[in-house]
């Protein structure tokens, strides 16, 4: 048993689903503030949210991690309680192994290890915790980066312990994110009977022709660094249920994630553009979840791509994909911004889990890039 693993069997047996933190910022506090580490709270609304700060010069290097975890579905599908930790095969199972308790565990025990080895180290040591990313993240970090940004406390390399990683551990390195625009449609037209449709309006085919166009749009080509930008529908729904009734109205869930080539103005007004020539009457309800960010290069990254490379012996893969992370949220401040972490193969899913070997890989990646940036 390693001090990391102990953390993290702790940190599981914390029920913590979102927004609940189930007293997981109180173990790590309790452990940091032995080291020098202030313990400041910030909750909003049903939230807890903690930042733990050690010094006060800069630079300041920010760990950044979520203690919410999804709920777990089916105990019966689970091979063992999913917050009761399991070690089976070399790897530990349980909800939030991966995303991101393991992360967490990993990155107290590299600050622990640092410090004690520079207990005079350059600059500035945070761990900024919430409990609000896997909900709608409203109440969370958006929050505290509010609170910093107004006592201009500046935030100059964040690492986020989102499970990044592919097939080995620091494989891949998130420098960035795509944005994601959210949007409910709501068409209108005029409920009748099936036998009789010139008198009624059938929103689901008025709107067919432009839902083909919106899924058909070049949004744009992408660039060197992201995706080209992509519009998936989520949820239609419609009808009342009888086979004989023509819909009054229908509603449509869409998303779009989309990188840097555009902006949340311009997709507004080419998807407006698009229904308006269909003619048909509707409201569109939008939800901007987070803009796209990009680190594209810096002493943050040339950190962690040495210390990757001490460590495991390899190169690792600059990458922009999966969904979106609280990031979004620090990018705009200026800081530079990278994602590592577990791998991510098991998140959200039945029997997550994280191999041990695993675990303290990452915990020493994490420690020998503190070692490059402050020692």
């Amino acid at each position: 048993m390693t001090e990391t693993l102990t953390l993290l069997e702790q940190l599981i047996r914390r029920e913590s689903v979102t927004p609940n933190d189930a007293d997981c910022q109180d173990i790590l506090a309790q452990r940091l503030s032995k080291l020098g580490f202030s313990d400041e709270r910030m909750n909003f609304a049903d939230t807890q949210n903690l930042w733990l700060r050690r010094g006060l010069n800069p630079p300041l290097f920010v760990f950044l991690g979520h203690t919410d975890v999804v709920p777990t579905g089916p105990l019966t599908a689970w091979d063992s309680p999913p917050f009761e930790p399991s070690i089976r095969d070399g790897k530990l199972y349980g909800r939030g192994a991966a995303d991101m308790k393991g992360g967490i565990a990993a990155f107290v025990t590299a600050v622990e290890r640092f410090i004690s080895q520079h207990p005079s180290h350059k600059g500035s040591i945070a761990i900024m915790m919430t409990s609000d990313e896997e909900g709608i993240a409203t109440n969370g970090v958006v929050k505290v980066v509010d609170v910093l940004e107004q006592r201009q406390e500046k935030i100059d390399w964040c690492l986020v312990g989102e499970p990044s990683s592919d097939k080995l551990i620091g494989d891949v390195v998130r420098v960035g994110r795509r944005g994601s625009l959210n949007a409910k449609l709501t068409v209108f037209g005029i409920q009748g009977h099936v036998a009789y449709p010139e008198l009624a309006e059938n929103p689901i085919h008025t709107v067919a022709p432009a839902l083909k166009e919106l899924t058909e749009e070049v949004w744009d080509q992408g660039n060197a660094f992201f995706p080209p930008t992509r519009l998936q529908i989520s949820n239609i729904n419609g009808g009342t249920g009888a086979e004989n009734i023509i819909p009054g109205q229908l509603e449509i869930q869409f998303n779009l994630r989309f990188c840097t080539e555009l902006d949340e103005a311009s997709i507004k007004t080419r998807t407006h553009a698009i229904l308006d020539k269909h003619g048909f009457k509707y409201d569109l309800q939008w939800r901007l979840s987070g803009n796209p960010f990009l680190t594209s290069g810096g002493a943050l990254i040339d950190a962690t791509h040495a210390a990757i490379q001490s460590v495991c012996g390899f190169e690792t893969i600059d990458d922009t994909g999966g969904g979106t992370s609280d990031g979004r949220f620090i990018a705009p401040t200026g800081a530079q911004v990278i994602e590592l972490g577990p791998l991510n193969a098991s998140i959200h899913k039945v029997n997550e889990h994280i191999g041990l070997d695993e675990l303290e890989t990452l915990s020493r990646i994490y420690e020998q890039i503190l070692v490059n940036l402050l020692a």
